[in-house]
C-alpha cells in the first residue's frame, strides 16, 4: 500500500485514504471482488481509479452514461492519466483510435457503455487482451442500474454477468450511491458477486440540510427558497414534463438562468444545456429524473423537488447531487396528496408484476412516511437504508430538528376524517372529505346529499390545512390508501379499526411555521456559496477562480476538472510559493503542477 500512497499524492494530489478507500483499494489491488456502497461526493471512483493505475493492463469502466464518461476521462487527463471512453457520441475514426491505443497498451482507464462492452466485437476485444494479462479490473459504476425494482434500471446491465463468465480471475468493483437491502441482494445475484467483499460507507451527507414544505402556492414556495440561493448552480426536479417546460420560462422571467431538461427535447438541445449547466457556475436545470445520474459538478448548492419523488432511493440519489464539495447545500421539497394518488396510478396501470408492484408501492409508503415525520429527517433516512442511528439524536441540519412540530392528540380528528370516507362510500378524494368535515355547502356536497350526514360540519374547528394535514398522516401511518383506480378515493385499511374503535391514541405532528431566517450573507468576493475564506484572501480566491475559468474555457473543460474550489480556498489560504510548495496543496498532483504551476507561482506572487 505505500506505493498506492504515493501514486495518490503524485496523481491525485491527496496525502490520505477517506474512509474505506485504503480498504477498497487493498482488496482490488490482492484480486479481490467487491461491491461498494459509499455517498455522492464520497470518493467511489478513487477506489478503481487507483487500483487500475497500480494493476497490470488497463481498468474497464462500464458507465451509463455518456456526460460521466467525458467528465471523468476530462479529470483524469488534467491528472496525468492515460485515460479515454468509447460510446456512441464518437465517430467510427475515433473509437477504432481508441480501440488501437487499448490494444497497444497506451491506456491506463477505459470507460465504455454497457450496450458497446455487450458487443461480440468488444467482448472478443477483450478476450485479446485478457490472454495478454492486460485487462486490470472490471469496473461496473452506478451498479443499482442492475435491480428492476430500482429508479434507475437498465436492461442492458443484467447481462454484465457476462464478465464473470468469461474473465473470472479478472477482479471487479460494482459502486453505487444508493441501494436498500433488496437492490444490493440483486445486484450480488444479478452480477455473480457472491464472493465479493461488501464496503458499506455511511450514507450521511452532513453537509446538506433537508427541508419538506406542505405545498400551497409552490411557485411563491419556490421563489422564497431560491432567494437565499441567487447566482448558485442548482437542480429544481420537476415530475412531468409540461412542469419542468412551464417552470423553466417561469424562472427565466424571475431573472434566473434557468435551463429545461427531458427526454422530450432533441438531443442536441439536452446536451447544450448540461453543457452549460456543468461548466457555468450559476445555471438553475430544471428536471425530470432524466437528469443527473452521473453528473459530477461539485458546486452544485441545491436540490429543490416540486413533486413527490417515487422512492426513497430515488430522493436520496437527486438530492445528493448537491454539495458534491463538502461545502453546505440544501435539498427542499414540496409536495401534497395528490402526488401520491398520481404515483399509485401510474403504479397500479403499469405493466409490472404484481411482485415488483407491491415493492413499488412499499417504496412509496416510506417515502410518504419520511415526509411526515415528526422527528430527525436526517434519522429517518439513513435508518431507511439501514444505517442504525441513535433514535433520539438530532443532526440539528433538517427542517424538523431545526423548527420541531409540535405533537397533538388526533384520534379523535382521525376518527372524524375515517368516519366522513366511510358515510360517503369511500368514492372521495381528501378535497371533498375535508369540505364535508367543515361544513362547506358545495354543489358536489350538495349533489350528494352529503350535508345530510352525521358528519357534516363535524370538524369547523380546523382549518384547511390542518385538515389536509391529517390526510397526510393518515395515509403515510397505512391507516388510509388513496385508490388510484378511483380517481385518488380515500379508503381505510385493517389498521384503523384500532383508531376507530378508541383502542389505541394517535398523535400527530403539527407544523410549526418557520421563522424567516436571514439569507446567507456573500462575501464580495464570490457570487455562489461563501467559502470558510477569511476577507485577506478574497482577492486572490477571486484572482484564482477568474484564471481557472478562463483555463477551462480554452480547454473546452469544466473548470473543476481544472482545480477544485477547496484547492483553490487552500492556495489563497497558504501562498505556495515554489513548485513543491504546490505539491502541498490538496487536489495537485505531480502533473497539474507541470502543466499549471508556472502560471499559478506567478498568480500568487503578483495578487496582494
Amino acid at each position: 500500500m505505500s506505493a498506492a500512497v504515493q501514486r495518490l499524492r503524485a496523481v491525485f494530489g491527496y496525502d490520505s485514504f477517506r474512509g474505506a478507500q485504503e480498504e477498497i483499494v487493498g482488496h482490488l489491488l490482492d484480486g479481490g471482488d467487491a461491491l461498494v456502497l459509499m455517498p455522492t461526493g464520497g470518493g467511489k471512483s478513487l477506489c478503481y481509479q487507483l487500483p487500475s493505475l497500480l494493476r497490470q493492463g488497463c481498468g474497464i469502466v462500464v458507465s451509463p452514461l455518456i456526460a460521466l464518461m467525458q467528465d471523468q476521462v476530462d479529470a483524469l487527463l488534467q491528472a496525468g492519466v492515460k485515460a479515454a471512453f468509447v460510446n456512441s457520441s464518437q465517430d467510427f475514426a475515433t473509437a477504432a483510435e481508441t480501440e488501437k491505443r487499448l490494444l497497444r497498451g497506451d491506456l491506463d482507464l477505459l470507460y465504455v457503455a454497457p450496450e458497446r462492452l455487450l458487443t461480440e466485437r468488444f467482448l472478443a476485444l477483450l478476450e485479446h487482451l485478457h490472454g495478454k494479462a492486460q485487462i486490470a479490473l472490471f469496473a461496473i459504476d452506478e451498479a443499482h442500474c442492475v435491480s428492476q425494482w430500482g429508479h434507475d434500471f437498465r436492461p442492458e446491465y443484467i447481462q454484465l454477468s457476462i464478465l464473470h463468465q468469461r474473465f473470472p480471475a479478472v477482479p471487479r468493483i460494482a459502486l453505487t450511491a444508493t441501494a436498500d437491502a433488496l437492490t444490493r441482494g440483486e445486484i450480488v445475484h444479478r452480477l455473480g458477486l457472491d464472493e465479493a467483499r461488501i464496503f458499506v460507507a455511511s450514507f450521511d451527507r452532513p453537509n446538506i440540510r433537508y427541508t419538506i414544505v406542505e405545498r400551497d402556492n409552490p411557485r411563491k414556495q419556490l421563489l422564497g427558497f431560491l432567494a437565499d440561493h441567487r447566482g448558485e448552480a442548482g437542480i429544481v426536479y420537476c415530475l412531468s414534463r409540461k412542469k419542468v417546460d412551464e417552470t423553466a420560462i417561469w424562472l427565466q422571467t424571475q431573472g434566473a438562468d434557468a435551463l429545461p431538461y427531458h427526454a422530450g427535447l432533441d438531443a442536441n438541445t439536452r446536451r447544450e444545456h448540461q453543457r452549460r449547466f456543468v461548466r457555468d457556475d450559476a445555471v438553475v436545470m430544471v428536471a425530470t429524473i432524466a437528469f443527473g445520474m452521473g453528473i459530477d459538478k461539485p458546486d452544485v448548492r441545491f436540490v429543490a423537488h416540486l413533486d413527490l419523488p417515487k422512492s426513497l432511493e430515488a430522493y436520496y440519489q437527486e438530492t445528493g447531487r448537491a454539495g458534491r464539495d463538502g461545502e453546505p447545500a440544501e435539498a427542499w421539497m414540496t409536495y401534497g396528496l395528490n402526488d401520491v394518488v398520481i404515483h399509485r396510478q401510474r403504479i397500479d396501470e403499469s405493466v409490472a408484476p404484481e411482485e415488483q408492484k407491491r415493492i413499488e408501492r412499499q417504496k412509496l409508503d416510506a417515502m410518504l412516511a419520511y415526509c411526515e415525520a415528526a422527528g430527525c429527517r436526517r434519522t429517518v433516512l439513513l435508518n431507511y437504508f439501514g444505517e442504525a442511528l441513535d433514535t433520539h439524536a438530532a443532526c440539528g441540519n433538517c427542517d424538523t430538528c431545526q423548527t420541531p412540530p409540535e405533537l397533538w392528540d388526533g384520534t379523535v380528528a382521525a376518527q372524524k376524517f375515517m368516519s366522513a370516507a366511510l358515510r360517503t362510500g369511500q368514492r372521495f378524494g381528501a378535497a371533498h372529505l375535508i369540505d364535508v368535515l367543515r361544513g362547506k355547502a358545495t354543489e358536489k356536497v350538495g349533489q350528494f346529499g352529503h350535508d345530510q350526514l352525521p358528519t357534516f360540519g363535524v370538524g369547523a374547528d380546523h382549518d384547511e390545512a390542518t385538515w389536509r394535514s391529517v390526510a397526510r398522516q393518515l395515509l403515510a401511518g397505512g391507516l388510509l390508501y388513496a385508490d388510484a383506480q378511483h380517481y385518488g378515493a380515500l379508503k381505510l385499511t385493517d389498521a384503523a379499526r384500532p383508531v376507530l374503535k378508541n383502542e389505541t391514541t394517535l398523535m400527530l405532528r403539527r407544523q410549526v411555521i418557520a421563522k424567516k431566517t436571514p439569507a446567507k450573507s456573500k462575501q464580495k468576493y464570490t457570487n455562489f456559496a461563501p467559502l470558510n475564506l477569511p476577507p485577506a484572501h478574497a482577492s486572490l480566491f477571486d484572482a484564482l477562480r477568474h484564471w481557472r475559468g478562463q483555463t477551462a474555457r480554452e480547454q473546452g473543460v469544466p473548470a473543476y476538472v481544472i482545480l477544485h474550489d477547496r484547492t483553490l480556498q487552500e492556495l489563497a489560504a497558504r501562498r505556495p510559493q515554489t513548485p513543491d510548495e504546490l505539491l502541498a496543496i490538496t487536489g495537485i498532483g505531480e502533473a497539474k503542477v507541470s502543466r499549471y504551476g508556472t502560471a499559478l507561482l506567478e498568480l500568487l506572487s503578483a495578487t496582494k
